[in-house]
This record gives C-alpha cells, structure tokens and sequence, in this order.
C-alpha cells in the first residue's frame, strides 16, 4: 500500500508518521505543500498513492487532489473545533482536556468526514511541549485507527454534526497578538504563563521590554519573588523574572521584532544586552538597577530555580543529570555548563550516571541560533563543536561508573550522538532519531562520530544512516543497535522503567563490576588501535572545511534559523522524483513487528495468545498450497477468536476506555478475515491481500492492544 505524506514541512510529527509507517512495511513518501499547487499536484501525479495523510499542513489543499484520492488530515483539536489556532486557544482557556481529530479533506476547512479521533488531559505546559507528547501520540493513535479502517467495506467515517451536544469543539479565529497581549497590572501569573504557554514554540508573545519590542517564550512561573507587575526583578545568567500582581514568571527566550523579521531567538539577557539601560541616578533607572542577580551554585542537587537548565538529583548510588534546553541545541556554554556539572557527579560516590535531557527533546546538537547571532558565527560553529566534543569525550572516558543515557523525547545529528557515548542506551518508544549531519549544507560532524556510530551498528548501517538522512523510530534503532532498550512510550511509566533498571543494576554489583571491567577493558583496546584523539583530528579537520571554506553550510544554517522554505521537497524525502525509485516494500514485511518486551501485558495468557498470533502469521506468510492455507486460516480464526474473548473480558472489567472501539475493530478484523477464506475458496485471494491484512492485524496488536497496555501498565502496574 502507497502512503503519500503532505505536510508543510518534515516536521517532527510528520517525521513520526514517516518512521512508524515504513517500520510497518508501507511503501511511503514525502511531499512537501510550500505553496506551489501545480508542482504538488504533479508529485501527486508522479507517486499515484493509495491514501494520502496530511500530518501538517496549514495551507489549502487543492481540489484536485482531495476530489481524487483520499486524504486525511490531522487536526490537533476536538470533534468539531476548527480553525488554525485550536490548540493556542485551548491552552490560554485552560482547557482541562483536548484532542486530535483526523479527518477527510473536503472543501469547508476542518470539517469533513471523521475517521478517528482521540482525547487526552491537559498538563500545565508549553504548546510545543504538549504537541509534542499528547498531541503527537494521539494523532499516532488516530493513524492506525484510520488505516484499519481503510478499505474495510463497511466502516463509513461519522460525518461532522454541528448540533450534535456531544461536540464541544467549534470554529474559532486565528489567535491574534491583541488575543495574547499581557496586561502585567492585572492578571495572574498564571494566567501570564498560560499566554505564553500558548504562543510557545510560534509565534511567542509581545511585549515591550525598555521600549523595545520582543516576542517572549520559554516561561516558568515563580512564587516566592514579587515587586511592581511588569518591573524585571532578577536575572541569572540566560533569564530574567518580571514581576506580576500574585508572583513572577522567569523568561527563558527573546526574539527582537525587527522590519526585517530576521530575529533570532536567544537567551533573555543576551536579547537584551543591547537595550538594558546604564546605570543614572534618576528613580526609574534605579529601579532597574535594582534588579538582583541570582548565582545558581550547580554542584548542589536538585533544580534551585525555575528556570535552571541544568541540575542533578542523587538517588542512593545514581545521580540523574537533567538538561532541558529550549528547543534541544546545545550552545558553546550549555555544552560546558552541562560538562562542569557531569565532572563535579562523575566525581562523587556513586555507581552510575544516567543522562536525562529533557522530556521533548533530548539534543540536537550544536545551537545553530546561537551561532548565527554570534558576531563571527564561523569562530563560534568552531568553539560550540569542539565544547559538545569536550563533554562527549568525558563521558566515554567514565571507566568507574555505569553511564546510562535515558533519551524520552527525540535526538538528531550531535545530540544522537551524545546518547550513545553512555555504556547503556535506553529510548522511549515513540522517539525519533535523526543520527545525520548532511541536511545542514553537507556538514561532516564531530563529536566522535566515525568512532561510536560504527561501533554501534557497523560501517555499512553507519554509512547507510548518515548518507540517506532519514528518521528512524526508537524500534528500528533497537533492531540495528543503536540502542540497548526500548522502553514505555509514556513518559511517567518511562521515567518509572529507567529507576528500576538502574535500581537493578546497582542491586548486582558482581555483574555492575563485570560490566565495568569489560568497559575499561574495551575501551583500553580501542584506545591503544586508534586513539579518540585521532578520530577528533580527522573529523574536525573536515568540518573546518565546512566551516571555514564552504558556504553551504552557513547558507542551510541561516535558512534553518529563519525558517526560509526550501525551493521544493528534497529528493531523500520525495522517492517519487528520485530517478531511481526505491522498490516497494515486498511480501514478509512482519518481520518488522518482531516480540519485543515493550509489548507485554505482564498477563501470561494474553502476552502467549499475542506471540502465537505472529507465528501463526509468519506460518500464514509462506504456505503457497490452498488447502494447507485454508487450514492455517482456520487455526488462526479458532485462535483469535478465543483471544479476542479474553482480551474483551479483561478490558470489561478494568473499564478501558476505548473499550467500544477496541471491540468494532475485533468485529471487522474477524469480518475481513470470513472474507478472505472466502475468495481463497474461490480462488480469488492475491498474495498481496493475504500480506495486507496480516499487516493491519498486526498493526493492531502493535497500536490498539498497546493502547490497552498503556491503560493497564498506568492504572495497576506503576499506580502508586
């Protein structure tokens, strides 16, 4: 089956239907909408797909595609909400819970026939924090909903009923700045947070700070300072703290509004380094003089303001290090911020250091914003890469402690790197991995790569991902090696999963001790084959090329930071205008669903029923003889029948709550199932039909029965 993706970018929930689909064996591929209806049209044309979904998109698509082929569009709002701002409002209303809805293109905008939808609680978030976990898994859900559906005879997607009282959701406006304006005087420091909660990520809100105007992102709310609503009261060395009528809310980011539009978004006293007033004796100035500078002592545990990036917590013999930076990039001084706090725990008493990052992302590798405001970004691309190369080459040389990266949101290009420097790597299911440099005007990359890429998966898949430059899922990471484990896709049952695993590790110190031996050992080995200094030497040596005699790089750098459109879909996306199209995924593609931990119930009768299901296919897949395929259907229809009254009785009692969907795919699986031993009968049955729906029953386990087993995990297994 073709997919084609339409989006307005590779955005990164678009990366996550890209790498969950090909895991799944479609034969998928990219397009990008910029803008230019006739050259979408024509990759159309050239693809001929057999579903297209839109995981991004705010343009208009044209009639042509949607009147001839079946598209559907992720809407990040609930049944009925429309327009191009439904999560900004949601989040400044405070809404207490959202959704995604996924829907047929038609011609009045978010409001076509509704294939799936979903609903989740609001946290007390950002907009990019909150899309990127709730919104992402829930359109993720909604995905393979749809694809179960499509193609069923008898599914028919619920048409939108304006006066139906179950739809809460409605048309709104765009947001508008005059919508987010604060009022410091007046309102809340909560309601503060949540209008710049909303406009996180894009396009942040105005304000003026000392008569300038800056949009403002990246808050956090504070309770103990106070002073006049609207005066700067504090600083540290990246934030500033304004005061409001109940509290204060510290501001991470910047962005000058400027005639031009080429702003840059840094840290909120870089931002304003220019503009803070010089000291005079007059009243208002005083009060800015006023303002107190807070020194965070980072070899103390635990995070002592709101707004630190980066702290450690110490848990019996672990110490667990967090470095939420905004957006994932790691600046010149975040990368030896983040180096001083690893040296100061790897010198402590302790058995193992786990890397947190954060929740949305864990890194991305050099901060490419931070370098094109610098005043020579060519010395600072050099400083900043040779800073992350310092703090990756300290914890490779860690021989006396277990270093284990827990990566819950996604990595690309250093940051991938980063991850596997550490002995153990642990992955939330549902990460994505971008370990590639050359989308950035052909960078070569440091940060050890050429050492701990191959080391990890072999020349040949190194050279394969670093040459191919595109996203892979924390499951195919695991199946090529580039990580250890894959754990939860939630992030509470995730962050539960890594405690126990080192808390496992610590209470074996015979196997702790083995496994360090045989780390100092290995690592005296490659060592004295090939120095890491000389794996530095060379790579540094090629991306002083890129920084100091090569355009490129600087040029696909600033377009990154503006948010400059590319003239059209690149050709490792778009396979359809490659000259040498890639084959279709062939007959067998479950060999991709193979039994992973992650998909246990830890209930033996239903986790044994699940891996019978896939033997029972992969027997299903090479039977070529009707009658011994009209017996395997036969075993497999008595099994899943038994198997699906299990799982209905258990879900039953334990109130699931998408209990009734769950129950209408078991009807139409076992439906479509009568079906095809009926065209076997008649010798009407294709190969491709068989391998089709073995794929989606498969999908099943591994996207609704994994619904259920998140359900299960959260409500008895990590309740406290």
């Amino acid at each position: 089956m073709k997919i084609l993706l339409i989006s307005n970018a590779f955005s990164g929930l678009t990366q996550r239907y890209y790498a969950e689909l090909n895991d799944a064996g479609y034969d998928v591929s990219v397009e990008l909408h910029l803008g230019n209806d006739a050259h979408l049209c024509e990759g159309v044309r050239l693809y001929l797909p057999d579903l297209i979904v839109c995981p991004f998109l705010t343009r208009r698509l044209p009639a042509d595609i949607y009147l001839n082929y079946k598209c559907l569009i992720v809407h990040p709002g609930i049944k009925g909400e429309r327009g191009p701002s439904s999560l900004d409002w949601a989040i400044q209303r405070g809404e207490r819970e959202w959704g995604v809805t996924l829907f047929e293109a038609t011609e009045e905008i978010d409001a076509g026939p509704i294939w799936s939808s979903r609903t989740f609680p609001v946290r007390e978030a950002t907009k990019n924090s909150l899309f990127n976990r709730e919104v992402t898994q829930a359109a993720v859900e909604c995905l393979w909903d749809a694809l179960t559906n499509f193609g069923t005879p008898n599914f028919r997607p619920k048409t939108l009923e304006a006066d139906n009282p179950d739809i809460r959701g409605q048309l709104r406006p765009p947001m508008r700045q005059t919508d987010r304006k604060i009022d410091w005087q007046k309102q809340t420091t909560d309601d503060i947070f949540k209008r710049i909660a909303a406009a996180d990520g894009n396009p942040g809100v105005l304000d003026e700070i000392f008569g300038q105007l800056f949009y403002l992102f990246n808050a956090h709310k504070e309770h103990r300072l106070t002073g006049i609503p609207g005066e700067i009261i504090a600083k540290t060395e990246q934030s500033i703290c304004r005061a409001t009528m109940d509290g204060a809310i510290w501001i991470g980011h910047l962005k000058p509004k400027l005639s031009d539009s080429k702003g840059i978004k840094l840290p909120a006293t870089q931002a304003l380094s220019t503009v803070w007033p010089a000291p005079q004796k007059d009243r208002q100035s005083a009060l800015y003089d006023a303002v107190k500078t807070l020194e965070i002592d980072y070899r103390r545990p635990g995070r002592q303001l709101p707004c630190q990036e980066v702290w450690y917590e110490r848990i019996g013999e672990a110490a667990f290090i967090y470095f939420p930076f905004h957006n994932g990039g790691m600046s010149t001084s975040q990368c030896r911020l983040l180096l001083s706090v690893y040296q100061h725990v790897a010198a402590l008493d302790i058995k193992a250091i786990v890397l947190k990052g954060s929740d949305e992302f864990w890194s991305n590798g050099i901060h490419l914003s931070q370098i094109e405001a610098a005043e020579n970004p060519t010395e600072e691309s050099w400083r900043n890469i040779n800073a992350l190369d310092d703090l990756i080459c300290q914890i490779v040389n860690t021989p006396d402690k277990l270093t284990i990266a827990a990566v819950a949101g996604n990595a690309s290009a250093g940051g991938t790197i980063l991850a596997i420097a550490a002995d153990l790597v642990v992955a939330r299911d549902g990460v994505i991995f971008n370990p590639h440099y050359k989308n950035m005007g052909d960078l070569y990359g440091s940060e050890y790569w050429t050492y701990l890429l191959p080391k990890r998966v072999g020349q040949d898949v190194a050279t394969q991902l670093t040459e191919q430059r595109l996203p892979i899922s924390a499951k195919q990471a695991l199946r090529i090696g580039l990580v250890d484990k894959v754990l939860a896709d939630q992030h509470p049952v995730f962050a539960a999963q890594v405690r126990h695993l080192v808390e496992t590790y610590l209470n074996r110190p015979t196997e702790l001790q083995t496994l360090l031996s045989k780390k100092g050992k290995t690592r005296s080995i490659d060592e004295s084959t090939k120095p890491l200094a000389s794996y530095r030497k060379y790579e540094l040596t090629q991306i002083y090329g890129n920084f100091y005699n090569d355009d490129n790089y600087h040029h696909a750098r600033q377009d990154f930071v503006f948010k400059t459109a590319p003239p059209g879909t690149p050709s490792h996306l778009a396979k359809h205008r490659q000259d040498n199209i890639q084959k279709s995924a062939q007959p067998g593609s479950m060999v991709h669903f193979m039994w992973q931990d992650s998909y246990a119930f830890d209930d033996e009768k239903i986790d044994r029923e699940h891996k019978d299901f896939f033997e029972l296919a992969e027997k299903l897949i090479h039977i070529t003889h009707k009658p011994e395929l009209l017996g395997a259907i036969d075993e497999l229809m008595q099994h899943v029948r038994v198997h699906f009254a299990d799982e209905e009785a258990i879900m039953q009692k334990v109130g699931f709550r998408d209990f009734e969907n769950h129950v209408r795919e078991h009807r139409m699986m076992l439906e479509q199932l009568l079906m095809l031993t009926h065209k076997i009968e008649l010798d009407a049955c294709h190969r491709e039909e068989l391998q089709d729906f073995l794929d989606k029953w498969t999908n099943h386990i591994l996207h609704s029965d994994m619904a259920f087993n998140r359900h299960w995990k959260e409500m008895y297994k990590y309740c406290i």
